[in-house]
């Protein structure tokens, strides 16, 4: 916050005091404050989105639209999400990280109570739950892009571990409760999964709102504040073709993130490893769903994932000691082996229990190597460019979950589920023997 200036001397001795300036208690009170707003805004976030994941199919399906239209405005959210994000993050890290958070909750809650509101009309019309759903998927690409910075801002690097296990934890409690809330109050009513919706937008946004760190992070060549307000006070002539010479310099502003992992080497690794377990994961959820679909469908799949989400909650709460007792390089190195093991059990699993035995065991033994990940990238990467490096990192990581599910849809459709799992565990082996050559290199900086 922003301290009002003294306009006179209460104590009538004709003298300004000068700002006292906070002490370490008060630092550290701030800082542990905002961390659990942070965790705060993350968990509701999540769990109201889990919530309309499952009730926005459900309401589309149930208004008599077919599938292939439900699958279209799934791609067209993601295809939202990529190109978002990149550009929003170059906005959060020039200081307006907060600004683009509160705002873009604010839209999504909007956006989530027009579709509560038209729905309790009876009959919405597919153009307002089109716009609506896109006006949802733009406000949350735009949130997750600003917001990929923040940790870096409110936590200490020694805490970095425990902050990230605490957001992971806050995910996989919503992936295990938001599912089946959802699903048991769209029963209840149409409306009401919407409404909670909104509602978990508004929670991240006065969360959000009341953060008092200061979650600006500019680059140290940013001219100081007095230069950059004379040059903002310049009219630019529209004739001299200003805005495009603007244009290059935007574009490398919006690929610093991808400069800096190109000069980084344990931002490879982790945009490597990333890639390639988000592509096994997506492969392997979608062999599930395409071989659980005639024996059981939905509530199959329920199963999977509450036993998947369970786990992964475990493995969350676990992982900071398991990570300080074994440090980052051999708990990453460890757990990459491991994963081979449940992914090629999927190949001889049978029935909604034996995969959600595998998957669990697969979220509970990925947990600590995504704090390691996510603690290391956060940590080599500074912080006016910690928003478009993480975008580069998603991007990587959503365009290898995207084409991993018709890769899966090919091999199982001709040869059943046992190939795409034999792929997966064959990749995750590869990945695991380049980790244990390079992981050293996560030792340097702890």
């Amino acid at each position: 916050m922003e301290q009002a200036s003294v306009s006179g001397d209460p104590d009538g001795a004709g003298l300004r005091k000068p700002p006292t300036a906070p002490s370490a208690e008060c630092k550290l009170h701030s800082a542990t404050r905002d961390v659990r707003l942070l965790w705060s805004a993350n968990a509701a976030d999540a769990l109201g989105t889990h919530m309309s994941t499952v009730a926005f199919p459900l309401l589309l399906l149930g208004l008599g639209y077919t599938p292939a239209t439900v699958g279209l405005l799934a791609g067209a959210g993601l295809l939202v999400a990529l190109v978002c994000g990149p550009v929003v993050a170059v906005a959060a890290d020039r200081g307006l990280r907060k600004p683009v958070m509160v705002t873009s909750a604010a839209l999504a809650a909007t956006a989530m109570a027009a579709v509560a509101a038209s729905v309790v009309s009876g009959q919405p019309p597919l153009g307002l739950l089109l716009g609506a759903f896109l006006a949802e998927r733009i406000a949350t690409a735009c949130f997750e892009a600003a917001a990929r910075g923040t940790i870096a801002l409110v936590s200490a690097p020694q805490d970095l571990p425990r902050v990230v296990a605490g957001l992971e934890a806050g995910d996989r409690a919503a992936l295990v409760a938001g599912p089946a809330l959802g699903g048991m109050l769209y029963q209840i009513s149409r409306t009401i999964p919407f409404a909670a919706d909104a509602a978990s937008y508004v929670v991240t946004a006065l969360c959000v709102r009341f953060m008092r760190s200061d979650l600006r992070a500019t680059s140290p060549t940013t001219p100081p504040p007095a230069t950059a307000e004379a040059m903002s006070t310049e009219t630019p002539d529209p004739c001299s073709g200003s805005a495009l010479r603007a244009l290059p310099a935007f574009a490398r502003e919006a690929f610093a993130g991808f400069a800096l992992l190109r000069s980084a080497p344990r931002l490879r690794l982790v945009m490597a490893w990333t890639t390639t377990v988000n592509a096994a994961l997506s492969a392997l959820y979608f062999t599930a769903v395409f071989t659980l679909q005639a024996g059981g469908g939905g509530a199959a799949m329920g199963v999977v994932l509450a036993l998947s989400g369970a786990a992964g909650l475990v493995g969350s709460v676990m992982a900071p000691a398991l990570v300080r007792r074994l440090g980052g390089a051999r708990t990453l190195v460890g757990v990459t082996w491991l994963m081979v093991l449940p992914s090629g059990g999927l190949a001889f699993a049978e029935g909604p229990w034996a995969y959600g035995l595998c998957f669990g065991t697969f979220c509970l033994i990925l947990a600590p190597a995504t704090v390691v990940i996510q603690a290391a990238a956060i940590a080599d990467t500074p912080s006016h460019l910690q928003a478009r490096t993480g975008a580069v990192l998603a991007t990587a990581a959503i365009g290898a979950a995207a084409v991993s599910p018709v890769l899966a849809g090919a091999l199982v459709t001709h040869d059943g589920p046992a190939p795409s799992a034999v792929v997966c565990a064959a990749a995750l082996a590869l990945l695991a023997l380049f980790t244990s050559v390079r992981a050293g290199r996560l030792k340097t900086g702890g």
